[in-house]
Formats: structure tokens, C-alpha cells, sequence
């Protein structure tokens, strides 16, 4: 009978990968646990200490600092199934997973599905005909070196690519193997993960090509699987339900989803939604349950599909971000830096980006040309950004894995502020003051078209204390609100001032505060 040795892939929230660990090893099964390597040591251990005397549990071998499309996620996951394929010896299927999957169906008919075909569960279709690329970069993907991070230095990312591509720096594929694409989330027999083992043992050319290409976890167990394995022995399919919106985001399942997942052809689904707590209990117990009868129906990408494109206003199977009351997530936290001087407050986010590994945007409601992942165009203008505020940040939260996200926002963005710090997410705003010199003033009402390059001295010392004014007004009416979580640092606050305020703000603590308080050039013009 099939034996699973479930690969988890996690980051956070120590309580919820012990309970996953104790669920699906309470029926016989196994599981290798990597905990992302930029996650704290304290919650890994916490883990470690929980799950120590659990036979059916080990740990990777070595933990990686993880980054979304980079490398390390698959170095991660060999790591894991290395250390699964030596400590587990009965396993006969090595699963996928991650600390967002829940079972929806029992650990019997897992083990009766996989016993009734000798195949390996994997998406494997051609990389370049296939339509499984939708938008963005395809072929550049592979044929050129992809060595910083898109999401944490973009720049450097676009640099590179565009140095590359002008140079005409492109790289052959490996010649006897055809590239393939899929989900990341597979099931593959032992034998076969051994067969891929081997294989690296011997073929460093493939790792070095695999190591710089970008988002390798959809292609590289997918090329090696469909590489080693006779096809009629590949099912190209995942068995993890995961369903995307219009956007591109992965859609979260709720509390009244829970006979929806019942009927569909999959084993697991991502992503539980953290607020679904009754679903989370339900399908906790079920995975050790025993003659459970399931009456596969598997509409349930049909009809998401059907009940969204005509903008159901409900809750039941419906992704709701987009409707009026619909909430960041309580457990997370946003951060809204609010300076009149742009320059100021993204010179503090670059720094911050250098001592932090939470991810910040500039004024992305403010600002056409701000850096933003592709979010499947609500993120193309400022007018669709500002009216779906609420999908934009959530999509944020979502694309960059995080609870804590950092925004700026001009201070005359009161409305914004005030939408954010309604919703049952923690808002933390903090307000900088700047002292505004005429020059800065005279340029300010250039960039905003109130005064041209050849407007007289005599109406711009006119036009300057009005200005001067209406900035004063706003920074006034954001302290006049009284919002909860408030901060306020001036351009005149010593460095340890500073600090002090984004302690609290950041959740640093005083050293890192310390530096990003002494960033050079902070305030000047």
C-alpha cells in the first residue's frame, strides 16, 4: 500500500506547521520539513522541539534563505527530499506541499488513488508550445542568466536582463532534454525521485543551467520528470486544487467551501484562507477519518468561473476582495509611511529594503511610474488602483507571501489612510515632517503645474505662502484624526529620535532602527 513522505515547504506560523505535521503523520504517513532559512531561529526551533520525538517527521538537512523565482526554492526542496529518501525507507511517494495546503480528502483514499496507477502526478507540458505561460517573460526565462532577485532588487533585475539582451548574451539549452513547464506542486514515486537524484549526481551541467534560470520550481523537476520517466507513466496534472482570479492571484477558499472541496478530483487545495477557521478544523479531522465516501463532481473551477464573471455580490464561492467590506486579513499589518517629500520617503524604503525583509512600495497611489509586480492590470493606472485599493494591497500581501507590508502615501491621501485603518488589518502610519525651503516649494509648484519656468518672482512670492499653507493643513489634518497607530518623526529629531519612532513602527529593534534613522542624505533636497 502507497506510504506518502509529504516535502513541506515553510516560512511562518510555527503552531500551524506542528498541527500539519502531527495531522498527516497520525496516519502512518511521513513528512521532511524545510523552514525558510530568513525566518526566525526561535520559531524553528519551536518546531523542531514540538515534532522531536515524532518518528515519522525529519528536517532538510540545511536550511535556505528563500526567494520567490529563485533557485533556492528548488534547492530547498532537494534538501527536504534527501533527506526524506534516507530516513524514510517505506515511503513510496514523496508529496509536495506547503504550509498553505490542507488535506480535503482522507488519508485512505489518498493511499487508494495513488495505488491505483503506477505514475507520477506532475504538470509536464513543452515550455515553448504550450499556452501555459500567459503573460510576461517566456523565452527569456531560459536563454539568458537570471542572478538577482525580481521582487527585492528589480532594478538590478531589469538591469541585468536588459544588458544582457543588448549585448546578445544568450546561453544555450542543455541539447537532450526539451524544456518543460507546470505547477510546482507534484506527488512523484520513490523511484523516480531516486532516478532524479542520481541523475544530479552526475549532470552538474543541468543544476548550473537550472540555478539561473528564473522561476525554476515550474520547470525543473517538470524537464527532469518528463526527461527520465517513460511517458505513459506521467499523469501531467497536479493533485493540490488551486484556482486563480481575473488577476492572476490565487483564489482562497473560505468557510462555506467545504463541500465545494469535498467534490473535487484533488487531495489537497491551496490556499485556506487564515480567517476560515471552522473549514481549517473541518479538514483537520478529516484526513484520519476512515470510510468516507467523496462524490466527485469537480466543477469547481467551472463554477468559480461562472459565478464571478457575473459579479455575484455574495460570499459563497466567491473571491471577495473586491467588494466594499471586504478586508486586507486580520492578522496582517500595513505600514504607510506619509511624506510630502517623495525623495525622503523612498530614500528611507531603500535603505530599509538593505536591513529588512519586509517589502515596501513607493507611492503607488500617487505615482504612475511606481515599480510594481504584474498583478494582471489593476495595477496599470492610478484610477484603478485608488478605486480597487483594498484588491491592490491584498493582491501585495498575496504576491510577496507577507503579514507586513510598507506603502508611501502623500499626506494629502487622507481618505486612503482612512479606508485602510477602517479595515480589520493593523494600519501603522507614519508621518513625516520636512522643513519646506522656497526652492523646494518653487519646484514642487512646478511638478504640480501650478508655476511654469518662466512664472514671475513677484507671483511666485505670492503663490508660496499658500502652498506653504495647504502642506501644513494636510500634515495637520492626518494628526487631527487621531489614528490609533501613529507616529511622527520632523526632519529636526536627533538620530536616536527617530530611532525611537520606528522601533515601534517597524518592529526593529534599536540597532537596525539606528541605521536606517542615519541613512545618508535622508532629508536632503
Amino acid at each position: 500500500m502507497a506510504k506518502i513522505a509529504y516535502v513541506l515547504l515553510c516560512h511562518k506560523d510555527p503552531e500551524a506547521i506542528i498541527q500539519q505535521a502531527e495531522r498527516l503523520t497520525a496516519a502512518g504517513d511521513y513528512m521532511a520539513i524545510h523552514f525558510d532559512g530568513r525566518s526566525p531561529a526561535s520559531d524553528y526551533q519551536q518546531i523542531r522541539t514540538a515534532l522531536k520525538d515524532n518518528p515519522n517527521i525529519c528536517f532538510a538537512r540545511k536550511r535556505v534563505k528563500c526567494g520567490w523565482g529563485e533557485w533556492s526554492l528548488v534547492q530547498a526542496t532537494l534538501y527536504a527530499l534527501e533527506s526524506a529518501v534516507a530516513t524514510f525507507r517505506r515511503a513510496t511517494h514523496f508529496y509536495m506541499v506547503s504550509g498553505d495546503c490542507m488535506a480535503i480528502k482522507t488519508a485512505e483514499y489518498a493511499h487508494q488513488l495513488l495505488d491505483s496507477r503506477d505514475c507520477d502526478y506532475i504538470e509536464s507540458f513543452d515550455f515553448f508550445e504550450s499556452n501555459w505561460i500567459k503573460t510576461g517573460m517566456k523565452e527569456d526565462r531560459l536563454i539568458y542568466r537570471h542572478v538577482f532577485n525580481e521582487r527585492k532588487n528589480k532594478r538590478l533585475f531589469d538591469l541585468s536582463h536588459s544588458l544582457q539582451k543588448r549585448l546578445g548574451l544568450t546561453r544555450a539549452l542543455p541539447e537532450d532534454m526539451q524544456i518543460q513547464i507546470g505547477s510546482q506542486w507534484w506527488c512523484l514515486r520513490r523511484r523516480t525521485v531516486e532516478w532524479i537524484l542520481s541523475f544530479l549526481s552526475e549532470r552538474r551541467d543541468v543544476l548550473r543551467f537550472f540555478r539561473t534560470t528564473w522561476i525554476p520550481d515550474e520547470t525543473f523537476f517538470q524537464t527532469l520528470v518528463r526527461h527520465l520517466v517513460p511517458t505513459k507513466e506521467i499523469e501531467s496534472r497536479t493533485l493540490t486544487l488551486l484556482m486563480f482570479s481575473d488577476y492572476g492571484m490565487p483564489v482562497q477558499f473560505y468557510n462555506d467551501h467545504y463541500d465545494m472541496l469535498m467534490g473535487q478530483d484533488f487531495l489537497f487545495a491551496r490556499k485556506i484562507s487564515p480567517e476560515a477557521q471552522e473549514l481549517k478544523s473541518r479538514l483537520g479531522a478529516l484526513y484520519a477519518e476512515q470510510g468516507v465516501e467523496f462524490q466527485i463532481s469537480n466543477e469547481g473551477r467551472n463554477l468559480y468561473g461562472f459565478l464571478t464573471k457575473r459579479g455575484r455580490n455574495g460570499l459563497r464561492f466567491a473571491p471577495r476582495f473586491w467588494e466594499t467590506e471586504s478586508t486586507l486579513g486580520r492578522n496582517r499589518e500595513l505600514l504607510i509611511i506619509s511624506c510630502k517629500k517623495w525623495h525622503v520617503a523612498k530614500r528611507l524604503i531603500e535603505r530599509l529594503r538593505e536591513v529588512s525583509n519586509v517589502p515596501a512600495l513607493a507611492y503607488l497611489f500617487d505615482e504612475e511610474g511606481t515599480d510594481m509586480p504584474d498583478l494582471g492590470g489593476i495595477e496599470a493606472t492610478l484610477w484603478k488602483r485608488t478605486r480597487h485599493r483594498r484588491a491592490l494591497v491584498r493582491m501585495l500581501f498575496d504576491y510577496y507571501e507577507t503579514d507586513r507590508l510598507v506603502i508611501c502615501l502623500d499626506p494629502s491621501a487622507l481618505e486612503l489612510m482612512q479606508d485602510f485603518c477602517a479595515d480589520r488589518a493593523i494600519t501603522r502610519i507614519l508621518q513625516i515632517e520636512c522643513s519646506l525651503s522656497d526652492d523646494y516649494l518653487t519646484g514642487h509648484a512646478e511638478r504640480i503645474g501650478l508655476a511654469g519656468q518662466q512664472t514671475a518672482t513677484a507671483a511666485l512670492e505670492r503663490l508660496l505662502p499658500t502652498i506653504r499653507n495647504d502642506i501644513q493643513h494636510e500634515s495637520d489634518r492626518i494628526r487631527d484624526v487621531g489614528f490609533d497607530h501613529h507616529s511622527l518623526i520632523r526632519e529636526s529629531d536627533s538620530d536616536e529620535q527617530i530611532a525611537e519612532q520606528l522601533m515601534p513602527f517597524l518592529a526593529l529593534d534599536h540597532e537596525a532602527a539606528l541605521t536606517l534613522a542615519r541613512t545618508e542624505h535622508l532629508f536632503s533636497d
